[in-house]
């Protein structure tokens, strides 16, 4: 009988494992949601490097896939603190990893980026948007920052998360809503 039950507890335990679990992202800023109409949090989860926590992320999308050209936005929630000139390193280094970049998108990039993220401490919150034009609007705790109106960045951009060959499959598939 306690094996019946072992068992039971076991199948039970397995089957809510495979089922889809609904992460609670924090709303999105009225200006933000504004953009991406008809979207709905599809998922979301903890980053983290080493164990430690880097950034909760949650995809706002209509659909448990990322269609690159629909509106969607992506909100991240800094636990750390990082300057502009990180991010936009680390977020070129991973555009060139799935090779979505040469020399002279590289540089037009970048400049780009650093110009518009800034410096990031814990509890900030950047949000981009891909819009519908194609082009990415950033916000800083719900206020505008910036804009890059150039769709292959955009692609490249988002694809850093939400691109089958994304160096973090598992933090993809929570975003998307794939997995707990």
């Amino acid at each position: 009988m306690a094996l019946a039950v072992a068992i039971v507890a076991f199948a039970a335990a397995t089957a809510a494992t495979a089922h889809h679990v609904v992460v609670e992202a924090p709303p999105l800023p009225p200006e933000v949601a504004a953009l991406v109409l008809g979207t709905t949090p599809q998922g979301g989860g903890e980053l983290k490097f080493f164990g430690l926590p880097v950034y909760g992320g949650w995809y706002w999308g209509d659909g448990h896939a990322w269609h690159p050209d629909r509106p969607y936005a992506l909100d991240l929630h800094y636990h750390r603190h990082f300057t502009g000139i990180e991010i936009a390193q680390r977020s070129i280094v991973e555009m060139e990893k799935r090779g979505y970049t040469n020399a002279e998108e590289r540089d037009r990039w970048g400049n780009a980026m650093r110009r518009i993220f800034p410096d990031v401490r814990k509890g900030d919150r950047i949000t981009g948007v891909h819009t519908s034009t194609g082009s990415v609007r950033y916000f800083l705790n719900g206020a505008a920052i910036g804009e890059i109106a150039d769709r292959d960045f955009a692609r490249a951009f988002f694809g850093i998360w939400l691109d089958p060959g994304t160096s973090r499959p598992a933090f993809r598939k929570k975003l998307l809503g794939l997995s707990p």
